[in-house]
């Protein structure tokens, strides 16, 4: 006897009782036809993630699904995988430019949470880089900032908005993403190895720790490494001592540039900023998310990731917020540490929220109480998992190649000028005019 499941057939050995074994891999997984109800899917109605088996070809409508909102305690640890990538720049905005706590840290907490809803995936929010190292060099101020974020995000939602993204992430070949992935990851794990340097013995102890700790995936390996590591550095003295803290109402600062000041801000900080942000926010990103997740139907595309980078700074940047965007290093730093749904990115954003709304300055503070030794090993196991997804073992000859020459561009220079250089390579290879 055979039956037939969304349209494709099965003998009697492999049962639906079968089926449901293999495609649920995770807690919390069902089938489409037994969605339960709650307040939350009411109120909201955000939709939950579909999945499809293995079993299923890529064309055949999911039959099971996820929540958007997982309850594994793995979330809470995997909400701090990112903190490598975000505190060194937000901590250099607010000390050299003087950059308001309260605005950096509320639209950075808001727009984390709405991505997480949006994309039902843990999805980072990062600092831009270029942006950064233009706002520690250059003579920029608030209102400069502010000027450089209404660019880019009019830049990134025109873009998304118009579907040329999309047209550009078409023409990419893979050896191109591969080798931006391999740079990008291998440029995290340089970058946490030069912030643990700084305080050795913690940082070698914490990587220990986060060794043992992965070995059981149930174990909240980030949560741990930060817990011990801001114990450490305040009794060891290699952190700032535990500030005195006050609540309040701290409402973000109304900055509104002028003409003169977007120009300057556009300048230094968007023109080398929009390829970067395309490459390794957009690109990049969408192809990492699409690796870890990739059974899962979710919204994370060039186009979405486009339009949500240019909303969330449109919005924030009148509120003292920040240049931000997504990034792969920060979803595989999310996912490294046991992050699988949308409730990792809500509970970083809504603390990050607290912090900026309720400490204001003081939120500043605690945050610096986590010592470099503790970014470094978090951000030096994100960037070896992004590296080793980007599988340059898939790849031969002149296709090897390209992807090692764009990771040693991209981690010597940046993945922008790696892209540049690499895409023709790429194309030559295609078209037989590169010979190894």
């Amino acid at each position: 006897m055979r039956g037939n499941i969304v349209g494709r057939n099965y003998d009697d050995m492999t049962t639906e009782t079968e089926i449901d074994k293999q495609c649920r891999a995770r807690a919390g997984v069902y089938r489409v036809e037994d969605a339960p109800q709650g307040v939350l899917r009411r109120v909201f109605r955000l939709p939950d993630i579909k999945v499809r088996c293995r079993t299923q070809a890529a064309d055949e409508p999911p039959m099971f699904a996820r929540p958007r909102f997982g309850r594994d305690p793995r979330e809470i640890s995997g909400a701090l995988g990112d903190l490598g990538t975000f505190l060194p720049h937000i901590i250099g905005a607010i000390t050299v430019v003087g950059m308001a706590p309260a605005g950096i840290l509320t639209t950075f907490g808001l727009f984390y949470a709405f991505s997480g809803a949006f994309y039902g995936l843990p999805i980072a929010i990062q600092p831009m880089k270029a942006a950064s190292a233009a706002v520690l060099i250059e003579p920029m101020d608030t209102h400069s900032i502010a000027g450089a974020g209404l660019v880019i995000g009019l830049f990134f939602l025109i873009v998304g908005a118009t579907g040329l993204v999309d047209r550009i992430a078409r023409i990419i070949p893979p050896t191109v993403a591969a080798g931006l992935q391999l740079g990008l990851g291998l440029s995290l794990a340089a970058l946490g190895i030069e912030l643990l340097s700084e305080h050795l013995w913690l940082g070698l102890g914490i990587c220990a720790l986060i060794l043992v700790m992965l070995r059981n995936s149930r174990l909240p390996a980030a949560l741990a490494a930060v817990v011990v590591g801001v114990i450490a550095g305040q009794v060891f003295g290699e952190s700032p001592p535990f500030p005195d803290l006050e609540l309040g109402l701290h409402l973000p600062p109304i900055v509104i540039p002028s003409w003169e000041q977007i120009l300057h801000g556009t300048q230094y900080a968007v023109l080398p900023q929009i390829p970067l942000t395309l490459t390794n926010a957009i690109i990049v990103t969408a192809a990492v998310t699409r690796e870890l997740f990739p059974r899962e139907v979710h919204a994370v595309t060039e186009r979405n990731l486009s339009l949500t980078t240019g909303i969330g700074n449109l919005l924030a940047a009148p509120l003292g917020g920040y240049p931000m965007c997504h990034g792969a290093g920060g979803v595989t730093g999310h996912y490294r540490f046991g992050a699988r749904t949308a409730t990792a990115p809500l509970l970083i954003g809504l603390t990050f929220v607290a912090l900026g709304v309720l400490l204001g300055d003081g939120g500043f503070l605690l945050l610096q109480l986590v010592p470099d030794a503790v970014l470094g090993a978090l951000l030096l196991f994100s960037g070896i998992d992004l590296a080793q997804s980007s599988k340059p073992q898939r790849y031969r000859d002149e296709e090897l190649f390209i992807v090692l020459t764009l990771a040693a561009i991209g981690v010597a220079l940046n993945p922008a000028i790696a892209f540049a250089i690499g895409l023709p390579l790429a194309y030559a290879a295609q078209r037989g005019w590169l010979r190894l």
